[in-house]
């Protein structure tokens, strides 16, 4: 293809991701699916030139990338708390997927071998990372479903590619057990390897960069690092740069600069997210091509349609199966002794939510010339992303509203991040009265004070907005984003007046945008008014004072909906509190009175509770903990 064509069709599937996508967002889609959907209705226009999917560029141009970008922004945390499952469906599902797939696809193709078979089944058992992200936090689904489906989505395309070298070698031989299974532990040794040496490697480096533009452009060269030789070694690329952006990704708040993060992570976001929808659109381009090659190859046609339909009804059914089979071994005693089991609805979203992607139409595009029926296994390959795509990404939101599975709390959420925060704000103020000295400007030392605790009352005026008024934050990020405004305005005209020389512009231009970026815009939460917003579990924590009325009743408010402190001072209050031994309300620690703990300084009365509609959160002033 010709360098113009090149650029054009750069430019051409850059303006279609971006298109569609807000296409997508506008009527309410999912951008994938209809990137899929344009993309099969272009490959049968005419004169577009083709579009043809190269294995190589995916599998070793794309792939790494993607992996690393998911890997690096997955709890690492929650990724070892859900490692039973990870490993029961990124290993067992997918060779169970593999060989039920198998067996259906030599039943329906006559003269196809079972070792062909199984090259298919491996093509075609691995779910995408891309799709599951895409769909499942777009749907809204609980977080837990959410690590559980990423987390599958990073590790099982390991197995389902070493299982498809096994089946291709075996096409041409014999391969025993034996040697099938050295093969796995070879690929997941290796990469798990190549992936902590990577990490350790990167990581001192990375400490001593403070440019933040180095960083960036070092951190682009990580996942090939890590995925280039692991393969060369037979090992496994994909394990190798999944475990590398875990821990890399783990550590970034102690290796990197706030200024280095900030780069990264825009910069990354913008390539992945171009990845990510390009992608689909590609997959879609494919059709045109893949169903000449079919037709050209002699094929029947009918055959062609029941194998589709039937694998991918196999491949379906087999995580069904298997997702609800280990449902019910976990309830077994025997079988899990230390966690609880998933709930059903959560099982039953995870069985449905199987979408295949980009890596089973590359697998499919890279098995030799030489593999029987080649032609019609990439048709059947690339039915299967599809119509996982089209019918289980569709229906994933009415599955989800139907089992009445509620996304994350986003009024739990403010609740954790203010603890977070306030237990952050005792580390600083701690931290400034060891390293401060009596030589320090007293309005230096109050002023610092005064932002640590800003941002602390921000997030927790995040909650009970009930009133819907201005919170005092909210007024400050107001007024202060007009004033950023005005500011920004003179600057410019001074620069198109030629008083000031375009570096010294660029550097103010710069620091406002950082403080705009910096302000705490509040986002409107809406909470459930259904139950009581009470404090999530790993963040609720007892002390005595707390225990001490856990199981008393509450007091009655002696003032309900009004805190007379206030009222008799004539200042207005933000946020009501309620002292949990005798009654008194109080304003919160964002008015400008904070009546609740000067009650608490006054009485000695430790606990208080919210008294704004929907929540039942607690809160202990000696040990400042939230429960």
């Amino acid at each position: 293809m010709p360098n113009v064509e090149i650029a054009l069709s750069l430019v051409a599937i850059a303006f279609l991701v971006v298109a569609v996508s807000a296409l997508a967002n506008r009527i309410g889609w999912s951008p994938p699916l209809l990137l899929v959907v344009v993309g099969i209705v272009l490959s049968f226009a005419p004169l577009l030139p083709d579009y043809e999917l190269s294995p190589e560029l995916v599998l070793v141009g794309i792939l790494p990338p993607l992996l690393y970008s998911a890997a690096y922004n997955t709890s690492f945390i929650d990724f070892r708390a859900n490692r039973r499952a990870l490993i029961s469906l990124s290993v067992g599902l997918v060779i169970f997927t593999t060989l039920i797939v198998g067996f259906v696809a030599a039943w329906l193709i006559p003269g196809l071998p079972l070792a062909a078979g199984f090259a298919l089944g491996a093509i075609v058992a691995p779910p995408d990372a891309i799709a599951a992200s895409a769909v499942a936090r777009r749907v809204g689904m609980p977080r837990t479903i959410v690590q559980v489906l990423e987390g599958e989505s990073l590790v099982n395309d390991a197995t389902a590619l070493t299982a498809l070298r096994s089946a291709i070698v075996a096409i041409g031989g014999t391969l025993t057990v034996l040697q099938v299974g050295w093969s796995f532990v070879v690929a997941a040794v290796g990469g798990v390897l190549f992936g902590v040496i990577v990490a350790l490697v990167y990581s001192p480096i990375r400490k001593r960069i403070s440019n933040p533009s180095f960083e960036t452009i070092l951190s682009f060269t990580i996942p090939y690092i890590a995925y280039v030789p692991a393969e060369h070694f037979h090992a496994s690329g994909v394990l190798s740069v999944v475990v590398a952006g875990l821990l890399v990704g783990h550590k970034a708040p102690l290796l990197q600069s706030g200024a280095a993060r900030l780069t990264a992570e825009g910069n990354w976001r913008t390539v992945s997210f171009f990845l990510e929808q390009a992608v689909f659109l590609l997959i879609g381009l494919q059709l045109r091509n893949i169903v000449d090659a079919v037709i050209g190859d002699g094929s029947s046609i009918s055959m062609a349609a029941w194998a589709c339909i039937g694998v991918f009804a196999a491949a379906t059914v087999a995580r069904i199966v298997w997702v609800f089979g280990d449902g019910v071994t976990t309830r077994i005693r025997l079988f899990n002794r230390k966690r609880a089991p998933y709930p059903w609805s959560f099982l039953a979203v995870v069985s449905w939510a199987g979408m295949r992607g980009v890596v089973t139409l590359a697998a499919a595009l890279a098995l030799p010339e030489d593999v029987p029926f080649r032609d019609l296994l990439t048709l059947i390959a690339f039915f299967v992303v599809v119509a996982s795509i089209l019918l289980n990404g569709s229906t994933l939101p009415w599955l989800v509203h139907r089992l009445k599975l509620k996304p994350p709390d986003a009024a739990e959420d403010a609740l954790q991040e203010a603890a977070l925060l306030d237990e952050a704000r005792k580390a600083g103020l701690q931290r400034l009265d060891e390293t401060s000295s009596e030589h320090d400007p007293d309005e230096v030392i109050a002023r610092l004070k005064i932002r640590a605790e800003e941002r602390s009352n921000a997030a927790w005026e995040r909650l009970g907005r009930a009133t819907g008024a201005e919170t005092p934050i909210e007024t400050y990020q107001r007024l202060r984003l007009e004033m950023l405004l005005a500011e920004r305005t003179a600057v410019l005209a001074a620069r198109d007046d030629g008083r000031a020389h375009d570096d010294a512009v660029r550097n103010v231009i710069r620091q406002l945008d950082v403080e705009e970026a910096m302000l705490d815009r509040t986002v409107e939460e809406q909470v459930d008014s259904a139950r009581e917003l009470v404090a999530p579990a790993g963040v609720a924590q007892t002390c005595e004072h707390l225990a001490a009325f856990e199981n008393l009743p509450e007091p009655q408010p002696v003032t309900p909906g009004v805190c007379e402190g206030c009222v008799a001072e004539g200042t207005t209050w933000v946020h009501l509190r309620m002292c949990l031994a005798c009654g008194t309300v109080g304003c919160c620690d964002s008015s400008s009175a904070r009546h609740a703990e000067r009650h608490f300084h006054e009485t000695g009365h430790p606990t208080m509770r919210s008294v704004e509609p929907g929540e039942a959160w607690r809160w202990c002033y000696v040990d400042e903990v939230l429960g």
